[in-house]
């Protein structure tokens, strides 16, 4: 006689994943072997991580501090939220922010991808996030599994109310910003309705032209209080700190308290040697305008290159990317730039509305950037 074996359930580790979108650089790994393939080698254009020396102050304060062997904590030193309030009063007008208001966290998107979650948002919620986007916004409501919804105009929400609304000023990929009277608008239209408004402001000092990005902390913006507002920062792009994983929010306090007891419980800890060296970056001014002064010619190197070569660069106005178009699908200005060893990113990744864009990098070395301008023109 046959014994019957009890069937077991099954088993899917994929029920979590299998709700988030594709990982959209995937799709550029072909389009990057072509590139790189070029004789004269690849220039890429696509990422746009750092390339230049971590600040000398910075790498100093790190091994000044590599001696650590207790435990950090989540709320972080005192020093480095007292290091990220002078910075947001000295460098973008932010007033009223107190110690309960700032929480350093390991780089901006592990808090963007989990901030729903941390909130308490979830089925049958909404999240807003803009038309173009950095897709961990989608991932965020995704991984959340709530409701989101693409949109650059308030009215396309019609009668619901989304629990959380990311703004994106100055914006990835677009490099554009959003005025003061906007602002305003959204601020208002938030807390009428008792939605958390979040802004991602991580391009804030990498602007080029027109009017200097505003925070939504400022209190032009927000009428002197914070309530119902995040601002997220990081030192990724200013600093060359992408691989330091140093950010930190701040805004709203019971917000910024509502996070901290989450994530206190899941030990979401940044290092005490690498809060060391936040506070040194945060601090010092010089070598963030140096980084922009160099990002500023490599900029205006390939914008001339690319408007050489027919493109039209729209929007651009800060943030480390020029957003380009020849009027024609992405993925074929990929591959023709791939052609010629350039790769960029299709705009696509970043919403519907990017279909006929590429961004294109500028965070290259000048010899890169020399080199691709060289090509697109030659």
């Amino acid at each position: 006689m046959v014994e019957e074996v009890a069937q077991r359930p099954s088993r899917d580790h994929r029920k979590v994943s299998g709700r988030l979108p594709d990982f959209p650089w995937d799709k550029l790994t072909a389009y990057a072997a072509t590139a790189r393939s070029h004789p004269d080698g690849v220039c890429d254009l696509s990422v746009g991580t750092p390339v230049d020396p971590t600040p000398e102050v910075v790498q100093q304060a790190l091994r000044d501090a590599s001696d650590a062997p207790g435990y950090p904590t989540t709320i972080g030193l005192e020093a480095t939220r007292r290091a990220a309030i002078s910075w947001l009063e000295r460098r973008h007008g932010v007033s009223g922010l107190g110690l309960d208001g700032v929480l350093p966290v390991i780089g901006s998107k592990e808090l963007i991808g989990s901030m729903a979650v941390h909130l308490g948002i979830g089925a049958g919620d909404l999240i807003g996030y803009p038309a173009l986007a950095y897709p961990t916004y989608e991932v965020g409501a995704a991984l959340a599994g709530a409701e989101s919804l693409a949109t650059d105009s308030l009215t396309a929400f019609g009668p619901r109310t989304p629990r959380l609304l990311w703004i994106n000023s100055p914006a990835n990929p677009s490099g554009r910003v959003l005025p003061l009277d906007h602002l305003r608008k959204v601020v208002d239209w938030c807390r009428e309705r008792g939605t958390v408004l979040v802004s991602d402001e991580c391009y804030v000092e990498c602007a080029w032209e027109g009017e200097a990005p505003l925070s939504v902390l400022d209190p032009r913006v927000n009428g002197g209080s914070h309530e119902g507002l995040l601002a997220v920062h990081s030192l990724s792009k200013r600093s060359n700190l992408a691989g330091y994983r140093c950010a930190f929010v701040a805004g709203d306090p019971a917000i910024v308290g509502e996070l901290l007891a989450v994530r206190k419980n899941l030990g979401l800890q940044m290092p005490a040697p690498q809060q060391r060296a936040m506070i040194a970056a945060l601090d010092d001014d010089a070598h963030v305008e140096r980084q922009h002064a160099l990002y500023a010619a490599r900029r205006t190197v390939l914008k001339d290159a690319l408007e050489s070569a027919g493109f039209r660069i729209d929007h651009s106005e800060a943030s480390l990317y020029l957003w380009a178009t020849r009027d024609q699908d992405c993925w074929e200005t990929v591959s023709d730039l791939a052609e010629q060893g350039i790769l960029v990113a299709p705009g696509e990744f970043y919403g519907a509305a990017g279909r006929r864009h590429v961004r294109v990098a500028f965070t290259a070395t000048d010899e890169r950037i020399a080199a691709a301008a060289a090509r697109l023109v030659g």
